[in-house]
């Protein structure tokens, strides 16, 4: 990476291993990274990241000073994330006035997209601790229980068996399915009606995400047809998912299938996204997405259905792209 100065802590776990949100890291053309925090962290870096190069905070106007304020700084490209603050974009605005700053999150997603083959392993971790969970967690759902008192079940056994959730997990019972992103609430299961669970769980630093329904036991003809349709386009995007395919066309893929059933206007989101440090991060795939899979990328297949007032359905697995085809890592049952 040539000349860049990093402040979100996804791109400053990628960059040194050290996971700190108080933090920046340095990054010279050609040179090894230099993360900057204060000293309530320094003790953490020294023991996660021995060989890392850290500095108090304090010294960092004067380093970046002296590493690029000198000759030729006019004409000095310093790379930033567009995800910063305005204000600490003027801060390094104020250090360095004559670099030219240029935006570099795209550069860093595509290097974050590709996931190296350790961590491929830790995604499976996370996904397969994720399947337990969910095993484990739907087992101790009782009739009369609440969407936030079944949130606590899932959410208590991450922190209890990894690190937590990776996202504010979802739970919703009957017609609140068709909030996409609904938040838990005190609303009742009575123990038939269907209820729809988007969670992910952090193990090792890395996100998981899936999606599941319980099925009510007499489904009415209208959840069947849905539920039925989302399946098939959730398996019809699986199935395309290849190298060289890109987000836009795999996205197509589902989206044409529940176009076909006559419910195009009702899946409004988009069919999937990357996951890794982050829960959301690239590729991903979208109407309009020009991402081109790769093998070694993660991407979530998410196809849905909302009828307000009624019913929705989401059925979420995440692939790994291979070689050939892809890998469906999420293994509880559909």
């Amino acid at each position: 990476m040539k000349n860049a100065i990093l402040r979100t802590a996804a791109n400053v776990r990628a960059i040194t291993g050290v996971e700190c949100d108080e933090a920046w890291v340095a990054v010279p053309d050609g040179g090894e990274p230099v993360l900057y925090t204060d000293f309530r962290y320094i003790p953490m870096v020294h023991r996660v990241a021995p060989g890392l190069k850290v500095r108090d905070v304090k010294r960092m106007k004067s380093d970046l000073v002296r590493m690029w304020g000198g000759k030729g700084a006019s004409s000095r490209r310093i790379g930033f994330e567009k995800a910063i603050s305005v204000a600490e974009f003027e801060k390094l605005k104020k250090i360095l006035p004559r670099a030219k700053f240029e935006d570099v999150t795209r550069d860093l997603a595509k290097r974050r997209a590709v996931k190296t083959p350790a961590e491929i392993e830790r995604m499976r971790a996370a996904v397969r601790l994720n399947d337990e969970i969910w095993r484990d967690a739907s087992r101790r759902f009782k009739a009369g229980m609440t969407e936030r008192e079944m949130a606590g079940v899932i959410r208590s056994m991450m922190f209890e068996r990894g690190e937590g959730e990776a996202f504010s997990t979802i739970v919703c019972v009957g017609a609140n399915a068709a909030e996409c992103h609904h938040v838990p609430d005190d609303t009742a299961w009575d123990g038939k009606s269907p209820v729809l669970v988007d969670m992910g769980v952090k193990l090792d630093g890395y996100c998981s995400d899936m999606t599941r329904n319980l099925l009510p036991k007499r489904p009415s003809p209208m959840y069947r047809k849905i539920y039925a349709l989302v399946l098939e386009a959730n398996l019809a995007a699986i199935a395309a998912v290849k190298p060289g395919v890109s987000g836009k066309a795999l996205d197509k893929v589902a989206r044409d299938v529940i176009a076909k059933g006559g419910f195009g206007k009702c899946f409004g989101h988009s069919l999937g996204h990357g996951v890794g440090l982050e829960v959301h991060e690239a590729p991903n795939a979208s109407k309009k997405s020009d991402w081109i899979l790769k093998p070694g990328m993660f991407v979530t297949i998410e196809p849905g259905i909302y009828l307000e007032g009624n019913l929705g359905v989401r059925i979420e697995d995440l692939v790994l792209v291979t070689e050939t085809g892809c890998e469906v890592l999420t293994k509880s049952a559909k």
